[in-house]
């Protein structure tokens, strides 16, 4: 136990030597680290939940145990473990415990700790299991960041450490993120990228799903993840699903689909509908934590610009802290005009986001904005925003305003990098 420990904190310390990004995410993670409460991050397989919560504690003195460890699990002793850790890391502030969902009864241990004093940092790549264990432990004690793949800008931030990045550059880059996505390791090594984000996808499938649940039939699990992967951004329903994969039945389906959901691979968006029962009852939209996913998987993405720029923006409304269950929907006019995004503050609807790649034919332009307008009026919103590969505008039409941006003007990017 003590060499396993040993062996940690030399990994600890080689990351703490490594260059770094400050990351975007939705919390200040200054008052996060400050208060008393557990601090949770949760996120996808190797997002950088573990760099983060370095990050935030790299000028404290902190301890450090990596649960992704099976050499640990095997000799875990909780009562060993923290005399060593105090040998090992004298006088530590903070707890920084990684991948703790693989500990057995890991929420109980978290809780005695926390009563004990402990200043803790959790992560974790289980959303759900994580937040409801935690929750039945120490409600009201914890503090979730969720944390997903690079945005766009921080993909740019990434590139440029080194040398100052030129218009034309940035460009290739966007176009290179829309294709290939943001998980950290795929853009270092982006001529093995499809290799690793194949090898990743199984990995999430295998150990954090299959594994976890002991689903032992893993070729119907693996029929609705492909499926899912191979129609990202369209609509779906658990029936259809059952019905063209012929698997067992409609709750097998549904259950596969939450398991898919839980380590943050696959996204459900419900339809807006005022009325909860009919919203329920409407089909979902499906979407993937990352494009990189797509190309991995070797569907012909010459089709497919769009749904890859309509998922890019998906993602990166989550990562600003809209979420599927009250803030963000899709939507379909009385006249059966699809909007793709719907953002609500409460119970008022904030925005209306279409995302269309190339509207540079009239025919597209007149389909997007009649879809905006339409919606517009049914309900009651004039922030419309239409999202382009590649274009600015303001638009008048009728008696409201759309705003066009490109996807860089969507990510900010002129702030982060004025040319």
């Amino acid at each position: 136990m003590r060499e396993q420990i040993l062996l940690q904190r030399e990994e600890r310390d080689r990351l703490l030597g490594r260059s770094y990004i400050n990351r975007d995410v939705a919390l200040n993670l200054k008052e996060s680290l400050d208060s008393k409460f557990i601090k949770l991050i949760t996120g996808p397989r190797r997002a950088g939940k573990s760099t983060l919560a370095l990050l935030m504690v790299k000028d404290k003195k902190f301890a450090y145990l990596n649960f992704d460890n099976q050499s640990l699990l095997e000799k875990w002793d909780e009562d060993l473990v923290l005399t060593l850790l105090e040998e090992v890391y004298p006088k530590f502030q903070y707890l920084l415990l990684d991948e703790a969902q693989n500990l057995p009864n890991w929420n109980m241990w978290v809780s005695k700790l926390y009563r004990n004093g402990y200043n803790l940092i959790v992560t974790g790549s289980n959303a759900k299991m994580l937040s409801n264990e935690m929750a039945t432990a120490l409600t009201g004690r914890f503090i979730q960041i969720e944390l997903l793949p690079f945005s766009l800008g921080e993909t740019i931030m990434w590139e440029s450490i080194d040398s100052e990045m030129t218009p034309t550059q940035i460009k290739a880059i966007e176009e290179e993120y829309l294709y290939e996505g943001g998980f950290p390791e795929a853009i270092q090594a982006r001529q093995v990228a499809k290799n690793y984000l194949n090898t990743l996808f199984d990995s999430i499938i295998l150990k954090d799903i299959a594994k976890r649940y002991k689903i032992r039939n893993i070729h119907d699990l693996y029929d609705v993840a492909e499926y899912l992967l191979s129609n990202f951004c369209n609509l779906f329903t658990y029936s259809q699903l059952t019905e063209t994969l012929g698997q067992r039945s409609v709750n097998t389906t549904k259950k596969f689909c939450d398991y898919l959901h839980e380590p943050y691979l696959f996204f459900y968006l419900p339809r807006y509908n005022n009325k909860l029962q009919l919203m329920k009852k409407a089909p979902q939209k499906v979407y993937v934590v990352d494009n990189g996913f797509v190309q991995s998987s070797a569907f012909n993405l010459s089709e497919n610009l769009g749904r890859l720029l309509e998922n890019q923006v998906f993602i990166e409304l989550l990562r600003r802290g809209y979420d599927t269950e009250r803030t963000i929907f899709y939507y379909r006019t009385a006249n059966d005009k699809e909007v793709d995004f719907v953002l609500r503050t409460g119970h008022q609807v904030e925005s209306l986001v279409q995302v269309c790649y190339d509207i540079s034919n009239p025919k597209t332009l007149k389909r997007e904005i009649n879809a905006l307008a339409e919606a517009s009026k049914e309900l009651r919103c004039e922030n419309l925003y239409l999202i382009t590969n590649s274009h600015d505008e303001i638009l008048q039409e009728s008696d409201r305003t759309i705003q066009i941006q490109s996807i860089a003007t969507f990510n900010h990017l002129s702030e982060k990098f004025p040319f």
